[in-house]
Formats: C-alpha cells, structure tokens, sequence
C-alpha cells in the first residue's frame, strides 16, 4: 500500500513532513509514504531543498494521494499542464488534501458538491470555487477528505492510516508521537476529529 504525498515548489514542510512521517510508522505493516514532486527537487517555503522521492507520475499507481499546500498553490492551479499530471480516481484512492491543496482537488472538480476544510489565508479563494469551506479542521467524504490548518496533518495521517490498517494502528502510531503524559488525550483528539468529519456526512 503506498502513498503519494504530492509536494509542490514552495511546500509548507509541516504540512508534507508530518502527514508522510505519521504514515511511515506503518511501514512494518505494509503502507509507506513517499514525497511526490512533480520536478527532480523542489524548495520549501522557507527554503528548505528536498529532493522528491517519487516522480509525480507515481500519483497514477498509489493507493492513496495526498496534496500538500505551498505559497504557490495558485500557481499550481493556473497551470492546466500541471493538472494534467493529476489523473486521481476517487473510486480506487482515497485523496486528501492539506490546506490550499483543496485548491487543487477543487479544480480537478473532486469537491463538486463537497464541502471542505482549509487554512484561513486558503479559505477566499476556495470559496471562489464555490467550495463550502467548514469552520472545521477535518472532513471526509467517501474516498476524498481535507484538513485545515497546519497541525491538522495529523488528522489526515489518522484517517489514512484508519482506512488503510484499522483504527488500532492509528492510535498506535499517534499514540507513540504524542508528547510525554499526553498520549491518551492526543490520540483522542485525533480519533474524535476524524470521528466528526466523517460523521458530518452521514
């Protein structure tokens, strides 16, 4: 089971760091997550040069894509060569986007009728794309869920990892990342937001 965490030049580290970190506590149990950049390196936001392990051709073979958000997510969505590389199919992937990635599920036309969760500076121009954006840090809709807010990674790695191995591996890899004597309250605020999101749609 693998994972394309898609990250754009000019990434938000928290947001493709952490979701890829969570996810690759499972590697023992088979999902591993890759950094997916659609040039051999791209540059951080705060100038932080990564090298991509995955080509963003690899979006076409994972079992579940997320997209991170960047300061250039705009440009990301202006550029219909760039989409193109985007062939995501919700009916076998789960799709996920961080913050301003909403911007790119909305313009691959995958949140038609689906609200979203997004970063407060992201929210106006998903709101253009007349997406309803929630005043909530996650939400999920069948195979296609959002975050909003940096930390909120956390939430999309839970949900992930949730689908993909059970809810007992999430609590175990959330569990083992939460700071010291705050295992049992992290791992339920992680549960209850992944919870609510999903219960929002029932």
């Amino acid at each position: 089971m693998q994972v394309a965490v898609v990250t754009f030049d000019g990434f938000n580290e928290l947001d493709s760091f952490i979701a890829s970190a969570l996810i690759n506590r499972c590697r023992k149990d088979g999902l591993e997550a890759f950094i997916t950049t659609p040039t051999p390196m791209v540059t951080s936001m705060n100038g932080v040069e990564v090298t991509g392990q995955r080509a963003m051709e690899f979006v076409t073979e994972a079992d579940v894509v997320l997209i991170g958000s960047g300061v250039k997510a705009r440009d990301v969505v202006a550029d219909d060569r760039m989409l193109s590389r985007l062939p995501l199919d919700p009916s076998r992937q789960l799709i996920g986007a961080q913050c301003s990635g909403a911007l790119v599920l909305a313009r691959l036309g995958l949140l038609d009728g689906m609200p979203a969760c997004t970063d407060l500076k992201s929210r106006p121009f998903v709101e253009a794309c007349d997406v309803t954006v929630l005043d909530a840090p996650f939400h999920a809709e069948g195979n296609i869920a959002t975050a909003g807010g940096c930390l909120a990674s956390q939430y999309l790695a839970t949900w992930v990892i949730t689908r993909m191995l059970g809810e007992d591996a999430a609590r175990d890899v959330i569990g083992y990342v939460a700071p010291v004597s705050e295992n049992q309250d992290t791992v339920g605020r992680a549960m209850r937001a992944v919870h609510a999101g999903e219960v929002a749609l029932r």
